[in-house]
């Protein structure tokens, strides 16, 4: 039977190019590799095509399409099936590879200049090593394969693919048969002084901050095939480390190791003088959990954990397989195990709502979930070990609010409807046996753990001045005298220090933050008794306006004052009124200019902040000033900061005349009290941002000096592409671990990942893998709309859909502004608005806080809200009851 002509053969660029269906899962990974710059055996791979083509030549696809059709799950180990199988895997061994493809093997192997060398052939079906299964161990290989023993070894892989394990596997996994074409990759064999796994999580626990590695003398066979009991070396792999750290081992017994056998194939040695010496030292060991963090970050993008195959010559790592990790134990509580995981954006939108870059990511999502552990494990609650709060989907964060509210409640007795409030989002409710929380024992123990938890934030609260004082301190020694300066190494040493600033800090957050949470508890249950629902509407009306000094709302105060000196300022104001105004130019004001010297200031206090602060691809105010000129030119003519804060005092007036006339005069004090409390609580929560704002602003420093230098190597094209990168290849770049050979492909393909996420709407909750869109929320009979009340009042106006902070030039002065969620970069704009409506959002997120300061009405939490609304449309918003009229057009 008669063969077209084809390339049939693949090199590792033209493996990449063709993907996983043409070279097979190995081979695709092992193409990546190669173009992403790791060392891996010289080679390539025969196509899945050669394989129809070697099953058509033979005469073989009707005994293959009728094990398709007839062999299951259920009847596999019938003897007939059994049967079929064998005679199919015999004659694939006695068969004949078509002879263009035998000849396109050997030439191309040749011009390789390893067909006279020792290979390894291996299988690469189209589904093996990817995110949906693994076939690790499925299919067969064949080691220190000679050129005259290619052919069979080849025939080899085509018959594995119809062993007895491998058709039961793809029925259990119910993939078709015609989904695993297999491919085989041929790699010249590396001499291996050791060999092994790593996987860059913890497979047992499903801890993914641990690097794992097995190691052992010789070949990796013995270890895949577990005929040795290998080391294990455990590595902390936090992204505040700027090299993994080797925390423990252990050195296994090594029976003996596997090596090649001169007539070919291996032969396991015994090796009784291997039993104590550990096979790799700690420097070596630390430099392969570099190497290994590097493949996830390249092949799994942050988000899929890897298992690599690795051989170490004496010198070097050379990778021979990296896949997916498929298999990571689900981690959560027992009484969860029956119920999907729960992943919500609430909460976090209001900080994260982008995709994130990825030389942040690793950082982000770290950080964020040490913070929420950190409520638990600080009063004692054992989490479960490997239990994920945070993930990635779509290059999104989202939260795992089944486990948050489990942990909530199991805890400290808050029951999910109660924390789902607090949170914002529009996720369900976990399902409870037992609805009371402080019964027996158990309630005890909930008691206790929540009193201890008051005592954690008043602790905090106290410390709170000492704490961002030595945080401030500590990032100002690092950055003042800048990076340019520096050595490449003590670049390293610079990331380590703001890693150590860092993680200490982030212990204190979860307890900085939640301190306005118990002073509004005590006034809620004051106001609920005397106003009922309407208490929430008194809270709100009564923390307008304080006198705490909530930073993110102070700059936005300064503004308005900015705006009114620029009116004043004749220059100023001739700048701002121009038709060519360039927010860009403010610096070629003169020198004696009241609003040049002001805002001068403004930069000085308030630069560390941006628009979407947590992500450092994001330029700092002090960089580009030119959306908080903006801001001010559109307000110049309207800015009145007199009367701002006399309508806030009129609310709170108003607030206080109702409290008055219901409320005893004995509770006032405790009243007054608790307002003060809380909005410092406000206070310090928004600080603590403002500090963590400044630290990220470290890290952006140490990018923008790294991007400057391999720029000007020439490894990457420009200074911005190093957002591009991740921490743990720059720090192989600055020791001279890399070359850098690959990082150009692996920023574009980055570039062109986060395009592609962004253009796809973030689902509002995902139930285990399965994403749901929130439906818009309903209209009630009165055509309005209900979400949360966070900022009592009313008003009316346009509705202005915006999207982001870049797209506020559309808010005119008295528009609703309709936003997903906001940060302190929003705030500007909150001067504007007339009213402020979003889409997520609790009582202390950000936006609720910044509109009670401001006086301005608010409701939050709308599902949908963006696609129910229409621009330009005219709405009510009563952020006292909660609601949002649509009025007729």
């Amino acid at each position: 039977m008669a063969v077209s002509s084809a390339t049939f053969f693949l090199n590792w660029d033209e493996a990449v190019q063709s993907g996983a269906e043409a070279a097979g899962g190995k081979g695709w990974n092992l193409g990546r590799l190669a173009q992403y710059g790791f060392k891996i055996p010289r080679g390539g791979g025969l196509t899945t095509r050669a394989y129809e083509e070697f099953i058509q030549y033979n005469g073989l696809q009707d005994m293959v399409d009728t094990i398709s059709r007839s062999v299951t799950r259920e009847n596999l180990d019938e003897t007939n099936n059994l049967d079929r199988l064998k005679q199919l895997r015999q004659k694939i061994k006695e068969g004949t590879i078509p002879p263009l493809i035998a000849e396109e093997l050997k030439t191309k192997l040749d011009r390789m200049g390893i067909l006279a060398r020792p290979l390894a052939v291996r299988s690469s079906a189209a589904a093996e090593d990817s995110a949906k299964a693994s076939f690790a161990g499925i299919h067969d290989s064949f080691l220190n394969v000679r050129s005259s023993e290619i052919f069979e070894a080849v025939k080899g892989c085509y018959a594995s693919l119809w062993s007895d394990r491998a058709v039961a596997y793809r029925r259990k996994l119910q993939i078709r048969d015609e989904e695993v074409m297999i491919g085989v990759v041929v790699l010249e064999m590396v001499e291996a002084q050791a060999a092994g796994v790593g996987f860059t999580c913890d497979p047992q626990t499903g801890r993914r901050d641990l690097v794992v590695i097995n190691a052992n003398f010789g070949l990796g066979e013995a270890i895949v095939a577990g005929t040795v009991e290998p080391d294990t070396y455990y590595l902390d792999a936090s992204p505040w480390n700027s090299l993994p750290q080797l925390t423990e081992r252990k050195t296994g017994r090594k029976e003996g190791m596997t090596c090649l056998n001169q007539a070919g194939g291996t032969q396991f040695v015994e090796t009784p003088d291997s039993f104590s010496r550990q096979v790799l030292s700690d420097a070596d060991v630390e430099r392969l959990g570099l190497l290994l963090l590097r493949v996830f970050e390249a092949l799994g993008g942050c988000d899929q954990h890897q298992d690599v195959e690795w051989v170490f010559d004496g010198r070097d790592f050379i990778l021979v397989q990296s896949r997916p990790v498929t298999a990571l134990p689900r981690s959560t509580f027992a009484p969860l195990r029956n119920q999907p995981d729960i992943w919500s954006n609430g909460n976090y939108r209001d900080a994260v709502p982008m995709v994130l870059s990825p030389l942040i990511r690793r950082l982000t999502i770290t950080t964020i979930d040490k913070i929420l552990k950190s409520n638990y494990t600080e009063i004692g609650y054992a989490l479960p070990e490997g239990l994920q709060f945070s993930r990635f989907f779509n290059g999104r964060l989202y939260c795992n609010l089944s486990a948050l509210q489990w942990a909530m409640y199991d805890a400290m007795g808050a029951l999910p409807r109660d924390f789902n409030i607090g949170w914002g989002g529009h996720q369900p409710e976990i399902e409870l046996k037992d609805s009371k929380p402080f019964a027996g024992l158990k309630g005890l123990e909930r008691l206790y753990r929540g009193i201890k938890g008051v005592r954690l934030i008043k602790r905090a609260v106290k410390k709170s001045p000492q704490t961002h004082a030595q945080a401030l301190s500590s990032l100002k020694s690092i950055t003042e005298k800048g990076f340019s300066h520096l050595e490449d190494k003590d670049l390293i040493q610079r990331y380590y220090e703001l890693g150590r600033i860092s993680l200490a800090f982030t212990g204190e957050f979860s307890f900085l933050s939640g301190a306005a949470s118990l002073p509004v508890g005590g006034l809620m249950k004051i106001l609920a008794k005397y106003f009922g629902p309407r208490a929430a509407m008194l809270l709100n009306a009564l923390m307008v306006g304080g006198t705490v000094g909530i930073t993110s709302a102070d700059h936005g105060y300064k503004l308005v004052e900015l705006a009114e000196i620029a009116r004043q300022d004749k220059d100023a104001a001739q700048y701002f009124g121009s038709t060519a105004f360039d927010p860009m130019a403010w610096e070629g004001l003169p020198e004696d200019s009241a609003f040049k010297q002001a805002f001068r200031e403004f930069i000085q206090e308030y630069g560390h902040r941006a628009v979407y602060e947590l992500d450092i691809i994001n330029p700092r105010w002090n960089e580009d000033p030119s959306y908080l000129l903006n801001i001010i030119q559109s307000t110049i003519s309207t800015a009145d900061l007199r009367q701002l804060k006399a309508k806030q005092k009129e609310k709170v007036e108003q607030a206080w005349r109702e409290i008055k006339t219901m409320v005893p005069a004995r509770k006032h004090s405790s009243i007054k009290k608790l307002i003060r409390k809380a909005q410092e609580g406000a206070a310090l929560r928004e600080t603590t941002k403002s500090v963590l704002a400044v630290m990220m602003e470290a890290y952006r420093k140490i990018a923008q000096e790294l991007g400057s230098r391999f720029c000007q190597r020439g490894i990457i094209e420009k200074q911005a592409d190093i957002y591009f990168c991740t921490w743990p290849e720059l720090v192989s770049l600055l020791t001279g671990e890399w070359d850098g050979a690959g990082l150009k492909d692996l920023i574009a393909d980055r570039k062109v990942f986060m395009k592609e996420m962004e253009s796809i709407a973030p689902p509002d909750v995902i139930f285990g893998d399965a994403p749901k869109y929130t439906e818009p929320a309903p209209r009630s009979a009165g055509n309005f709309l209900t979400g949360v009340p966070v900022a009592a009042g009313k008003a009316s106006g346009r509705a202005r859909l915006i999207r982001h902070p870049a797209e506020g030039n559309r808010l005119q002065p008295g528009d609703v502004m309709v936003a997903p969620s906001t940060d302190p970069g929003w705030t500007p704009l909150f001067l504007k608005a007339g009213a402020v409506v979003m889409e997520t959002g609790g009582f202390l997120s950000h936006g609720a806080i910044v509109a009670r300061e401001y006086g301005i009405p608010a409701v939050v939490n709308i599902p949908g809200v963006m696609g129910a609304i229409q621009e330009g449309r005219q709405v009510d918003v009563d952020g006292d009851e909660g609601k949002v009229y649509l009025k007729e057009k």
